[in-house]
């Protein structure tokens, strides 16, 4: 008599893929009510956990697209596909894939997806160029050409995690403890690592040290290019929002930059050069203060977290990562020589009046003495 096989656990979910792309200067007041003749509805969460009595979650605009037929690592899949509309002038595109493995290895081929007839990647990014088409009539001052998207992939598997197979949760484990049996695996889908063995110790622990739980069969773990959710599938939704507002923020922030760079090189060349009017300088640098200030206000508002609440521990665990603070950082620090080279060419136009005022004066002081002299010798 054979001892009956052992029975290898298997991890079922989702792999949703989240893209950021900045589009426009931003989104005007208008109603957007259709989008590729599809009905565009509000966003909303509904959260489950101890959470602020009122919620601060930004809503954005949001359209569900048909689901599409590929084929993928693990044969036919069907792709899932919503867009959602910030008034940031920025689109968010979040791709849904099921898998199921039997190892968590299995999941790195989902990282880079392609399918049969091409990437994720191209598709997404020809389906962002398709939005903004559909949204001109509605945006003010769009790019002249999408740049790179901002890219985040999130594996979420169906909890609780058990030591069987998963629809059998009498042998359910705790998920802190199953990360640590884990670790090495966890990390080599987060780094897209095929092999465990070649990780180290030190990369293994980089790179799940920021975790977090709320229950005991719950947990999210993210680093700077992916992040592994365990929870109830109808739990997933206020984690993944969270993660898709701080892949906008940085997109939108990458995108100041590069505003920020273009200006302020023009800027340096006209002040060398000369051959522009300091007045027209004046007046772009004014605006560009002006319009990225409110805009940076405008994109801190839309993540938005007061109080140590589940979500704004999940927010600040991706804003590290993401090193949002660093780049808050730099983009103000250019906004301020911005400012400073807008005040001196200030003060440089209040020197030349204050120039023409003194020879003014001394002019009419001159013309004052010769009628004077003349008036003397008559």
């Amino acid at each position: 008599m054979t001892d009956a096989p052992t029975r290898q656990p298997r991890y079922i979910g989702e792999v949703i893929y989240l893209f950021a792309y900045d589009i426009a200067h931003e989104i005007g007041r208008r109603a957007i009510p259709k989008l590729f003749d599809l009905p565009v509805s509000q966003y909303s969460v509904d959260t489950s956990r101890r959470n602020p009595r009122h919620q601060l979650f930004h809503r954005p605009l949001m359209v569900r697209l048909p689901d599409l037929e590929r084929v993928g690592p693990q044969g036919p899949i069907r792709v899932g596909r919503e867009i959602k509309i910030l008034p940031v002038g920025a689109i968010s595109i979040r791709v849904r894939v099921p898998f199921s493995v039997s190892t968590l290895e299995e999941l790195v081929d989902f990282h880079d997806l392609r399918f049969a007839n091409g990437s994720l990647s191209d598709e997404i990014r020809t389906l962002a160029e398709e939005t903004r088409q559909e949204l001109a009539p509605y945006i003010l001052r769009p790019v002249e050409r999408i740049s790179e998207e901002e890219a985040y992939t999130v594996f979420c598997i169906r909890g609780p995690l058990c030591t069987g197979h998963p629809s059998d949760e009498r042998g359910s484990v705790r998920a802190e403890s199953w990360l640590e049996t884990h670790r090495r695996s966890v990390a080599s889908v987060l780094t897209q690592e095929t092999s465990t063995e070649t990780l180290s110790r030190q990369e293994t622990l980089q790179s799940t040290s920021r975790r977090l739980s709320y229950y005991d069969d719950d947990l999210v773990v993210v680093d700077w290019d992916a992040a592994l959710l365990v929870d109830h599938p109808d739990e997933w939704e206020e984690v993944l929002y969270v993660l898709e507002l701080a892949n906008v923020q940085l997109a939108e922030l990458e995108a100041y930059d590069r505003i920020l760079d273009t200006s302020l090189e023009r800027t340096y060349r006209d002040l060398s050069a000369s051959g522009r009017g300091h007045s027209q300088l004046r007046r772009e640098l004014r605006e560009l203060r002006i319009d990225l200030a409110r805009f940076s206000d405008e994109l801190s508002n839309i993540t938005k977290f007061f109080g140590d609440w589940h979500q704004a521990r999940v927010y600040e665990m991706a804003a590290s990562r993401f090193h949002l603070g660093d780049w808050h950082r730099t983009v103000n620090d250019k906004l301020r020589t911005v400012g400073e080279l807008h005040e001196m060419l200030k003060t440089d136009l209040s020197n030349r009046w204050m120039m023409i005022l003194e020879a003014t004066i001394v002019l009419l002081f001159i013309i004052d003495l010769i009628l004077l002299f003349g008036d003397s010798r008559h």
